[in-house]
């Protein structure tokens, strides 16, 4: 059922659309989701955001180390380009497994983290994480399971690492001012 949903997104594929697609959601995304790295930064640096980038920052290390080195080898699902070799991939091969979307998880957790602190923001943010879960789909590099699976972990990690940070926030701010 997945491959059939796979092969039917796969007819959207044209020459105009594959370009986009590869500038946005390989290229400037970033093989390692170094997007959100960068995001995460220049939130961190504004004042009035810094929290804010303190989160899209936890969480992405978080969303990273679970997906990544954890889950991926944990669960160890075949991609579906290893699969089904007979579609053609416009984007290099990955080495790894497949399950969870790491670039979803990224993304997913990036946008929750912003949604958090400044809502109209984190909505937009939500919606291109949305693109870059189904970008995964259209480059035939994940399953809508692993997609799924990743924005749910990367939702659930950023809210625990948001409400820590307020926590933590909270119990600095009252020990300094004491």
């Amino acid at each position: 059922m997945e491959l059939s949903i796979l092969h039917a997104i796969q007819l959207l594929h044209g020459p105009l659309l594959d370009q986009v697609m590869i500038a946005v959601f390989n290229d400037l995304v970033g093989s390692l989701g170094q997007l959100w790295i960068a995001v995460g930064l220049i939130l961190l640096v504004i004042p009035k955001t810094r929290k804010c980038g303190a989160a899209v920052l936890l969480s992405y290390i978080l969303s990273f180390l679970i997906g990544n080195e954890w889950l991926k080898d944990l669960i160890a699902r075949p991609r579906p380009c290893a699969v089904d070799d007979t579609v053609l991939l416009i984007v290099k091969k990955p080495g790894s497994f497949s399950c969870p979307s790491v670039h979803t998880y990224l993304a997913f957790s990036s946008a929750m983290a912003i949604y958090h602190y400044h809502k109209k923001l984190g909505i937009g943010v939500f919606m291109f994480a949305a693109l870059v879960g189904f970008s995964r789909m259209y480059f035939f590099v994940h399953y809508p399971t692993d997609v799924l699976f990743g924005a749910i972990l990367g939702i659930a990690t950023a809210f625990v690492t948001c409400t820590l940070l307020d926590k933590a926030y909270a119990y600095a701010s009252g020990f300094f001012k004491k």
